[in-house]
């Protein structure tokens, strides 16, 4: 029998899990910087490629990366974690070049719901969105099958 690992250590095997399989974050550019427990940091830089016609990034990309850091962070716990209702606010604009950083962090969890916040911040480290995320575990279906989390080790 396999030792238990640490939660960290769960949150660290589902994003190699996740991310492996994850085309649209890898097509986008996106990286993982950090991953935790009910939380999650991605970069991506703004590609001519993601402008709209007013020359600043679409949207919906800037959802897509708020929605990813949101899906590493409620997955983390190698419950699979699917979304049920998201908003974004979108308060700044995004520009080529620019290198937005989405932080996710679970704001509530209990039983198979959850509430995750993420903010989404350039490289200046100005406000570009806010977006939360809602999440619901589906029962009995692990991120990373026969992966087993034990206390805390510090």
């Amino acid at each position: 029998m396999s030792t238990p690992l640490s939660p960290q250590a769960v949150a660290e095997a589902v994003r190699d899990a996740m991310f492996r399989e994850d085309h649209a974050s890898k097509g986008l550019g996106m990286d993982i910087l950090a991953v935790g427990p009910g939380s999650a940091t991605i970069r991506m830089t703004v590609r001519q490629d993601m402008l709209n016609g007013f020359a600043i990034c679409h949207g919906g990309l800037i959802t897509t990366l708020a929605d990813s850091a949101f899906a590493f962070a409620c997955n983390a716990y190698n419950e699979l974690t699917v979304a049920s209702g998201i908003t974004i606010d979108i308060v700044a604009p995004a520009r080529q070049g620019d290198v937005l950083t989405a932080v996710a962090h679970e704001v509530s969890l209990a039983g198979r719901t959850g509430v995750y916040d993420v903010n989404v911040r350039n490289q200046r480290d100005e406000l570009v969105a806010v977006f939360r995320g809602k999440s619901y575990r589906i029962k009995g279906k692990p991120v990373v099958p026969g992966l087993t989390a034990g206390a805390a080790q510090e």
